[in-house]
């Protein structure tokens, strides 16, 4: 196929070349009705390529067929079957992936424990019945890395009927599962693998990074364009192969969840940045390569600072690692990724990636250069320097892993949605969640509705939030009081 080509941009760019004018919405009218005090700070042209897509770039029976080309060439372009473009995040293209492979099936799917919220959303608003697979867990990093296919396996023998599988790979921390494994052992059973590739975008496009999903059997892969590629916020793409999954029943599902009037400056950022990728990908992604690890080896050499990557990697760790991922681990200077997190956005205007009690993470990708990778080494080094001896460490209690395995008593759904009430946190223990208790970042939930608390994850939220750990869903953001079904 012709990667040249941009079918989205190029017929926005006719679209303003013909200075085309539609008596339909946006009521912006391309930036003419824009307040120019926000026109000052957005600009204009933000609004002038914020178009309707039909009719509006193409007709009202879309005969130009410039979405679908695109979406032809970012499947031609990763090795996919079917593409789809989405709004939304990945967070709208997990949950329609979901209900296409387990929607109505009361077996359930198999689901991975360390699954971002939007996975559970998902099963709160499908009621598919999630059959948990366990994570591996590293006890003394207080981490948790993708299941094994062994794990996967093991499920498989325990729910036998359940409809499919889905695991995230890689994590937020840049932890890959083995994804060839796992997709084997679905196989094995005719399941389809769903994999949350939301931080994999880039994947595809070098050899030295990771393997890409698609490349290695999976079914469908998510991917959030905007996290690791040059999409706008909430852009996504999904990708289908083989026979496992209905297309058309996918995008039946797509067609429930997404919207109806669909952001063209999304979509044409989506098609411009699968042809940059196929053009000059693999030399961008080489430069990043090359920047990535030198940061890692002079971050590495400041004091009490820890570059993790063999700890992160290992039969019973992890089976890859993107390592554009800088995750330091800062417990050697007596403070939290928290402390770390907050000094470099107060003192340096650095936001980083993520912090825990532990741990900060610099997301690094190919638009940084040496100038920006020199900036956040000396700022963490600054950040090191000014630590004093006196600099105490935060108490939080860890829970065991057999503290966070959680049973499920009821569907997510029917806790979520049924009566509820508001409990103190000292009374919790014991009684089943009707919230998600959701860390954030990463945003992996540390607590499922239906889920049955004890007093472990509890003590773990309620000293994490004296910290500086973000539970955004909860409903008392004091932590103080807890939803639970009554």
């Amino acid at each position: 196929m012709d990667h040249s080509r941009a079918p989205l941009l190029d017929a926005l760019g006719e679209y303003q070349r013909l200075d085309r004018y539609g008596f339909t919405p946006p009521g912006h009218r391309q930036s003419r009705g824009v307040d120019e005090r926000v026109a000052a700070i957005i600009g204009a042209d933000a609004f002038r390529a914020d178009v309707l897509a039909a009719p509006g770039i193409d007709d009202r029976l879309s005969r130009g067929g410039y979405l679908a080309r695109a979406e032809e060439l970012m499947a031609d372009a990763v090795g996919a079957d079917q593409t789809f473009f989405a709004t939304c995040g990945s967070s709208l293209s997990v949950k329609a992936a979901m209900m296409a492979v387990a929607g109505g099936n009361e077996n359930g799917l198999l689901v991975a424990r360390d699954s971002h919220k939007s996975i559970v959303a998902g099963l709160i608003f499908s009621g598919v019945l999630p059959r948990w697979i366990t994570p591996r867990w590293d006890v003394e990093r207080h981490l948790s890395h993708p299941p094994s296919p062994e794990q996967v396996r093991q499920a498989w023998e325990k729910y036998p009927e359940a409809a499919g599988a889905l695991i995230v790979s890689p994590s937020p921390y840049g932890t890959c599962a083995d994804i060839a494994g796992i997709a084997r052992v679905c196989h094995e059973r005719g399941k389809p693998l769903i994999v949350d590739e939301a931080w994999g975008a880039h994947l595809p496009f070098h050899p030295d990074l990771p393997t890409w999903a698609m490349d290695v059997g999976a079914d469908i892969c998510v991917v959030s364009v905007h996290k690791m590629g040059a999409g706008f916020e909430q852009s996504s793409v999904f990708h289908v192969q083989g026979d496992l999954v209905d297309p058309v029943r996918l995008r039946h599902c797509v067609d429930l969840l997404m919207t109806t009037s669909p952001n063209v400056l999304i979509y044409s950022a989506l098609d411009g940045w699968r042809r940059q990728m196929v053009e000059r990908g693999h030399d961008l992604l080489d430069a990043a390569l090359r920047t990535a690890r030198r940061t890692r080896t002079e971050l590495n050499g400041i004091p009490g600072i820890q570059v993790m990557e063999d700890e992160l990697l290992g039969a019973e760790a992890s089976h890859d690692l993107d390592r554009l991922q800088v995750l330091l681990d800062v417990s050697g200077t007596g403070a939290t990724g928290y402390d770390a997190e907050d000094w470099l956005r107060r003192n340096r205007l650095i936001d980083m990636g993520m912090s825990d009690h532990r741990r900060t993470l610099a997301t690094m990708s190919y638009a940084d250069d040496d100038r920006t990778a020199d900036m956040l080494i000396e700022a963490i080094g600054d950040w090191r320097a000014q630590l004093t001896d006196a600099h105490s460490p935060h108490e939080i209690y860890l829970p065991t892993p057999q503290e966070l395995q959680l049973d499920t008593t009821i569907l997510p759904r029917d806790a979520f949605f049924g009566n509820t009430e508001m409990v103190p946190v000292a009374e919790a223990a014991g009684r089943v969640a009707a919230e998600q208790l959701t860390p954030y970042p990463p945003g992996i939930p540390a607590v499922v509705p239906g889920e049955r608390l004890d007093q472990g994850v509890l003590d773990y939220l309620r000293t994490g939030h004296e910290i500086g750990l973000n539970i955004p869903d909860a409903t008392d953001p004091e932590m103080k009081m807890i939803r639970v079904v009554a």
